[in-house]
C-alpha cells in the first residue's frame, strides 16, 4: 500500500498540470466548436456626449461578430448592440480614438469578439451667431429696370459646429430676374457662406428662408398719388370715427407706366379698430400693388379720433308744478308734453322706460292765465333737444277759503 501511495504522488505537480492542460484543451476544443461568425451590419449608438456639442464624424457599423449560443439560439442584426461612450471625449481634442463596445440582449449569447474595435470620433462645440441675409440676383436682362431690392428678415441665425460657424460671414439669397419683366416677390432659401462666398456645410439657418422683393420695370414712371387710409374693425360700444387725417396725405410712387395709370389712390395697410374708445396716432406703411413701390420713405402717420355716438328719441312726459300756493288753484291746457332727448345710446337706453316728468315753475304768479315754459331734470350725459308744446298754458284762480287744495297735480310721466 505503502508503494501504491508513493507512485500516486511521484512528480506529483507534473501529474497535475497534465490534468488540467488536459481539461483546458477539451474545453477549448467543445467552445471551438460551438463558436460562431456573424457578419452583417450593426449601427453604433452614440451615449454620453456632452451637451453643446455637435459630432463632426459618422459611426461606422459593426460588420463581423464572433459569438457562442448553444445550438437552436437565432441570431439577427437585433440580437446585438453597439454603443460607443462619448462622455470623456473632449471637444477641443481634435479626432480621438474611442472603444466600441457590443453586447446582446439575449443571455443566451455570448459575444466574444467584434470588429471593428475602435473608431475615430471628432466633437466640435456648438456655437450660433446672427449674420446678414445677402440678396445674389445675377445678371439683369437687357431693357429692364430694377427697384430696390427688400428682404424679410435681414438678419438671421446660424448655428452648428463651432468651426462651420465661424467661418460664416453672411446667408445668400439666389434669385433671377427673369427676362420678362415678373416682379420677384417669393420666399428663397437660404445658404450660409464664408468670405469667399463658399457655401458653408453642417450650418443650421434660423429661419431657413427669406421674403426677396424687388421691382422690375420695363417702362418705369413715376406719379404722386393721394394716401388713402383703410381701418379694420368697430370701434368700442356706443363710439365711432368722428375723423381720419393722413401725414403725409400725397405721396410719390414709381411703376411701369400701365400700373401707374390704374390707380387714383394708394392705400395703407390695414389699421385695427376694434374696441377702440380714445383718439390714436398709428404709424403704418402703404400696401402698394405688386410692380409699384414708394419713392423714398415708406412710413404713414395716421390721426383717428373718436366720439360717441348721439342720437335722439322722444319721451311722453307728464306735468309737474314747481312753486305753488295753497290758496289758489291751478289749471293746464295739457297734462302731458312730447320731450326730444338726445345723448349716447347708451345714456338714453338708460332713460327707456324711466318716468320723465316737465316742470313747471309758476312761482310768484297769481290769479290768470300764463304760458309758463317747460324744463326737465335729466342726468348727467342726455340733454333736451325740443318739447312740444314748448310752453303750457297754466289757469291760476283763488280759492274760496284759505285751506283749498291748490289744484291738480300731474299724473307721472309715460316713455
Amino acid at each position: 500500500m505503502r508503494r501504491f501511495l508513493a507512485r500516486v504522488v511521484h512528480n506529483w505537480p507534473l501529474k497535475l498540470a497534465a490534468i488540467g492542460l488536459a481539461t483546458l484543451m477539451y474545453g477549448g476544443l467543445v467552445l471551438s466548436e460551438s463558436t460562431q461568425t456573424f457578419n452583417g451590419v450593426i449601427p453604433v449608438t452614440a451615449e454620453g456626449q456632452p451637451a453643446d456639442t455637435v459630432r463632426l464624424t459618422a459611426l461606422d457599423p459593426v460588420t463581423l461578430i464572433r459569438y457562442f449560443a448553444p445550438a437552436g439560439v437565432p441570431v439577427t442584426t437585433s440580437s446585438f448592440v453597439a454603443t460607443v461612450n462619448l462622455a470623456g471625449v473632449d471637444p477641443q481634442a481634435g479626432v480621438v480614438s474611442v472603444r466600441i463596445e457590443v453586447t446582446s440582449p439575449d443571455s443566451r449569447i455570448n459575444v466574444l469578439g467584434y470588429e471593428p474595435q475602435f473608431m475615430s470620433v471628432q466633437l466640435d462645440p456648438l456655437d450660433h451667431k446672427t449674420v446678414p441675409v445677402q440678396v445674389e440676383r445675377g445678371a439683369v436682362p437687357a431693357g429692364l429696370d430694377l427697384g430696390d431690392t427688400t428682404v424679410e428678415p435681414s438678419t438671421v441665425t446660424v448655428s452648428g459646429p463651432q468651426s462651420n460657424v465661424r467661418q460664416v460671414v453672411a446667408v445668400r439669397a439666389d434669385v433671377q430676374i427673369e427676362p420678362s419683366g415678373i416682379d420677384v416677390d417669393q420666399d428663397v432659401q437660404l445658404v450660409p457662406v464664408d468670405g469667399l462666398g463658399n457655401a458653408v456645410r453642417t450650418v443650421d439657418v434660423t429661419p431657413s428662408t427669406a421674403r426677396v422683393t424687388i421691382p422690375v420695370f420695363s417702362n418705369r414712371q413715376t406719379r404722386s398719388l393721394p394716401v388713402n387710409p383703410i381701418l379694420s374693425g368697430v370701434p368700442a360700444a356706443g363710439f365711432e370715427v368722428a375723423s381720419v387725417t393722413v401725414d403725409p396725405q400725397i405721396v410719390l410712387v414709381e411703376g411701369d407706366a400701365d400700373q401707374l395709370a390704374k390707380l387714383v389712390s394708394v392705400e395703407t395697410s390695414a389699421i385695427p379698430m376694434t374696441g377702440v374708445s380714445a383718439n390714436m396716432t398709428v404709424e403704418t406703411t402703404l400696401a402698394l400693388p405688386t410692380g409699384i413701390v414708394a419713392v423714398g420713405d415708406n412710413s404713414i402717420r395716421v390721426t383717428i379720433k373718436v366720439r360717441q355716438v348721439t342720437e335722439t328719441r322722444t319721451f311722453s312726459a307728464g306735468l309737474r308744478l314747481v312753486g305753488t300756493r295753497r290758496d289758489l288753484s291751478y289749471g293746464f291746457s295739457t297734462d302731458r308734453v312730447i320731450v326730444t332727448i338726445g345723448g349716447s345710446t347708451a345714456d338714453l337706453d338708460r332713460l327707456t322706460g324711466s318716468a320723465l316728468v316737465v316742470d313747471l315753475d309758476v312761482t310768484g304768479l297769481g290769479p290768470g292765465t300764463v304760458d309758463v315754459p317747460v324744463s326737465i331734470d335729466l342726468p348727467t350725459g342726455p340733454t333736451l333737444v325740443a318739447a312740444n308744446p314748448a310752453t303750457v298754458s297754466v289757469t291760476i284762480t283763488g280759492t274760496a277759503t284759505s285751506s283749498a287744495s291748490p289744484g291738480p297735480t300731474p299724473s307721472a310721466a309715460g316713455g
